[in-house]
């Protein structure tokens, strides 16, 4: 049935799903790249499709900016639409010298500044991991086509927009080997974790916090197809 932010029929979304931030993303996934293409969600224009990749059923949905936003399409497609596997897909700035733009980051764990998981576990510091076999799946596939790829700990910030010495220690987690930081990571592991479900994410660095390095809007789109690419081919091996 539908939820209060999802208005599909639970036969209508797969166990396996494409998560982008961007809706206009979820779309052009849908329209390049599966066939039999069904829409099941524009609402709150959170646009959603499932279609076919070589002959596997899968969906794609935005998710919003943000822990908060991210958490909520997730917790719904768990839960009452049984999906069993979520890989997101989004940008995320380098904390590294040795990352990037346009490389890939697969992020084997994310430390986060948001209170979600403390808010259910004040006395626990819980850390927040990447399945497995996805991540090495990933990987694989992104050596195979001599892709730029890291694996390591990525920052899950509640902010965009940060004050210069928050900034100052975001970077200097670089230096501890937080490869890059980005804002939804950490409540996909949680959510894995709490909910037992598969989950990894796949980004791209678009910019960089130490050489001020970023892509322009045409980069964008060619690094971005090679994530979608590495994504829906670890869906499908899943």
């Amino acid at each position: 049935m539908p939820t209060p932010h999802i208005a599909a029929q639970k036969d209508e979304i797969a166990e396996k799903i494409l998560l982008p931030g961007d809706p206009l993303r979820a779309k052009f996934i849908a329209e390049n790249y599966l066939k039999n293409v069904r829409q099941f969600n524009q609402v709150r224009n959170m646009l959603g499709f499932t279609g076919i990749y070589k002959n596997e059923r899968v969906s794609v949905m935005g998710t919003g900016m943000g822990i908060p936003s991210f958490s909520i399409y997730a917790h719904e497609l768990i839960q009452e639409y049984g999906v069993k596997t979520l890989i997101r897909i989004g940008t995320a700035g380098s904390l590294s010298k040795k990352v990037h733009v346009r490389d890939l980051v697969l992020a084997q764990s994310a430390a986060t500044t948001s209170r979600i998981i403390r808010n259910e576990w004040p006395e626990y510091d819980l850390p927040q991991t990447a399945n497995f076999q996805l991540l090495q799946t990933a990987h694989n596939l992104a050596k195979k086509q001599n892709l730029p790829v890291h694996v390591g700990t990525v920052l899950s910030s509640d902010l965009f927009y940060n004050e210069e010495e928050i900034s100052n220690k975001n970077i200097k987690l670089g230096k501890y080997g937080v490869l890059a930081v980005e804002m939804e990571t950490a409540a996909l592991y949680y959510l894995g974790a709490k909910l037992g479900v598969q989950t990894l994410a796949l980004l791209t660095i678009s910019d960089s916090l130490i050489t001020k390095e970023s892509l322009g809007s045409q980069e964008r789109q060619t690094s971005f197809q090679d994530m979608m690419v590495i994504g829906l081919e670890t869906l499908i091996k899943s």
